[in-house]
């Protein structure tokens, strides 16, 4: 019988089947042994990137900065802040016109072309671009962001209600011209230990919008994963409700295990794995990475509905990181190739 294809291997968590060997999610989409499981392809109708030391500002006047420390990941600049009344926001977030000369179908074409991405063997995702929680954040930093969300529950409907209606239709042309094989959402509403927001906000402010921007790949039949750091496993029900079928990266600090059983074949977990730099670096032992993947997929794997992601985070720049990237990417690929033959 034919192998699947790493793109059908991970396409069929979606549909809560028996995966032929543990699939992998590639977070930044870089192929490795000749493997490339998913790939991110979306439009950037407005031309925005803020890599490198330069930063930039985003299309609703947010201005991102970023660092060394940070890996050159930009983050809004601090204590630059540009909504401070939500009850005001109309006066100061205002939506770009999206341009009517936009070809979407040539758009799309030279985009994918671009990726360089074979489609039989890889996924293609696409990203939704609009996080309402992390985008008020961003607006009116954490303190008087959350101070809103409590006072003005209302006025934050308004504005992300306003913000969805901008973003829906080029969510839609994405989803008809690029024809992804999964819709990306993502908001981080979580720290490591807690949620940000309570679960009865969640379901007030937050998931009415999650659920409109959601729709248009529900509708047209297209699996979605969800991007959520933290413990946030308070809103996986929430969550399945508006069509999420991944969860990603499923961290540790979440009861994993409970999740999955709870919600066994309904929503695959991405990732599930945490690495900490050891005090001695860089002085780092292959054997005991490459051991920290196997004790992943032998804990989160058994009885599918689980891809295994792992992406080892350092200072920019180190040296000994790419190396120790390598190990786990190569023990993803090796060690899950035959994890569910052996237990057969």
């Amino acid at each position: 019988m034919r192998e699947l294809t790493p793109k059908e291997n991970y396409l069929r968590l979606a549909k809560g089947e028996m995966p032929d060997y543990v699939p992998i999610y590639m977070i930044y989409g870089i192929p490795f042994n000749g493997m490339l499981t998913t790939k991110s392809v979306s439009p950037n109708i407005f031309n925005v990137n803020f890599s490198g030391p330069e930063g930039g500002t985003n299309i609703w006047g947010v201005k991102y900065v970023s660092s060394k420390s940070t890996g050159y990941q930009a983050l809004p600049e601090p204590n630059n802040f540009i909504l401070e009344d939500v009850t005001k926001w109309d006066r100061v977030i205002k939506a770009p016109k999206i341009p009517d000369s936009i070809d979407w179908e040539a758009m799309a074409k030279k985009d994918i072309e671009a990726a360089k991405i074979d489609r039989t063997q890889t996924a293609m995702l696409s990203q939704s671009q609009f996080a309402p929680f992390q985008s008020l954040m961003s607006f009116m930093g954490f303190n008087e962001g959350l101070i809103a969300m409590f006072e003005e529950p209302e006025a934050v409907k308004e504005l992300f209600n306003y913000m969805a209606d901008f973003y829906l239709p080029i969510i839609e042309k994405t989803l008809d011209y690029y024809k992804p094989d999964i819709y990306n959402m993502g908001d981080d509403t979580a720290a490591k230990q807690n949620p940000f927001v309570s679960l009865e906000m969640y379901r007030d402010l937050l998931k009415p919008i999650y659920q409109r921007l959601a729709k248009p790949a529900n509708d047209r039949g297209i699996p979605i994963q969800f991007h959520n750091c933290g413990r946030c496993e308070d809103f996986v029900e929430d969550m399945m409700d508006f069509g999420v079928k991944y969860w990603d990266p499923a961290q540790t600090s979440n009861d994993i295990l409970a999740v999955k059983e709870k919600y066994k074949g309904k929503i695959a977990l991405c990732g599930c794995w945490d690495w900490k730099i050891p005090s001695a670096w860089p002085v780092v032992n292959e054997e005991e990475v490459r051991q920290s993947i196997r004790d992943t997929i032998d804990r989160y794997a058994p009885g599918g509905g689980y891809a295994v992601a792992a992406n080892p985070l350092g200072e920019y720049g180190d040296p000994v990181m790419p190396m120790v990237d390598t190990w786990v990417k190569d023990e993803m690929i090796k060690y899950g190739k035959d994890f569910y033959k052996k237990s057969r």
